[in-house]
């Protein structure tokens, strides 16, 4: 039996229609002592419990996205397959609204242990990906999953060496991306994002743990200024590189730093500039995508 519908999802969405649990528990058989009937009589599992979401990770990814093996260390992000799903679909949008969609380089920032973008990415559009991470142990299991499934000719991975750095170091000197998406840590502290893991949690009616039991290094989940000291960064360097990538894109999970961002890019002079809103269920999400290249689309902010 299928789960709700999450018809907000992008019209290419895989998952779109809901979860398909009888076909994901054929497909990775270990999910199935995770599946319960709810209240509304359908299919589901416990998303407060972090290895039946783990399992329920293993099992679309195994049957959508061909990775037959994937696994994270212990405390690690253990992200939602069809937001981040979305996110990729929308960029095939905007690269192929913008003439841009022909033999396609991304570059994910903060690609992390679970290494989800591109192995979406790498299945769905065939597009070449790098991975970026500052965490050594991250970027140990990403290249785990990348030589377990055979997608060292999709998917290359590379350490960020500074910590204060996002495209320093890690585009090379005249190397070109078509692309670069990223999930910026979105909290200033570790405070602030406890107090976030806690509110997940109440909100699955549970009762909120001392430990970040939703996983998440403390990279993934926080940085010093919190996503507006972040995303300033970004938008600065990205200046640099602005011959280097045809497109530069981030998630903005907070809608009030969206004016920030604005003038941000205004400071570098962005020749282009689109705010792509997204849904999954009640959840608002939205990614900004500029490019110094003219031409692609009128500048709107």
């Amino acid at each position: 039996m299928k789960s709700e519908s999450s018809s907000t999802l992008h019209p290419s969405n895989l998952h779109r229609t809901g979860y398909d649990f009888s076909v994901l528990v054929q497909a990775y058989p270990t999910l199935s002592q995770y599946v319960r009937t709810n209240a509304y009589g359908d299919d589901s599992i416990d998303f407060a419990n972090p290895q039946a979401v783990k399992a329920l990770n293993q099992a679309l990814l195994k049957q959508y996205y061909g990775v037959a093996v994937w696994d994270i260390p212990k405390n690690y992000l253990c992200p939602p397959i069809p937001g981040r799903a979305d996110y990729v679909h929308y960029l095939a949008d905007l690269l192929a609204e913008s003439g841009t969609n022909q033999l396609v380089r991304m570059l994910d920032i903060g690609t992390g242990a679970n290494l989800v973008y591109p192995l979406i990415a790498s299945h769905a559009y065939g597009w070449q990906c790098v991975g970026v991470d500052i965490d050594a142990k991250a970027l140990r299991n990403a290249q785990q999953i990348i030589e377990t499934n055979g997608l060292q000719q999709q998917i290359s991975l590379r350490q960020q060496a500074n910590p204060e750095s996002i495209f320093k170091g890690v585009i090379l000197p005249g190397e070109q991306f078509t692309v670069t998406l990223c999930n910026p840590p979105f909290h200033a502290s570790a405070a602030e994002a406890q107090a976030g893991t806690q509110r997940k949690w109440r909100g699955l009616g549970k009762r909120p743990p001392q430990a970040l039991n939703f996983g998440g290094q403390s990279n993934e989940l926080f940085c010093e200024g919190g996503e507006a000291a972040f995303l300033t960064t970004m938008i600065s360097e990205s200046r640099q590189f602005a011959k280097q990538c045809v497109w530069f894109t981030t998630l903005v999970s907070k809608a009030t730093n969206l004016p920030l961002v604005y003038r941000e890019l205004k400071k570098v002079q962005a020749r282009t500039v689109k705010t792509v809103e997204m849904a999954q269920g009640q959840k608002q999400s939205r990614f900004v995508a500029w490019s110094f290249q003219s031409g692609l689309f009128k500048k709107h902010i």
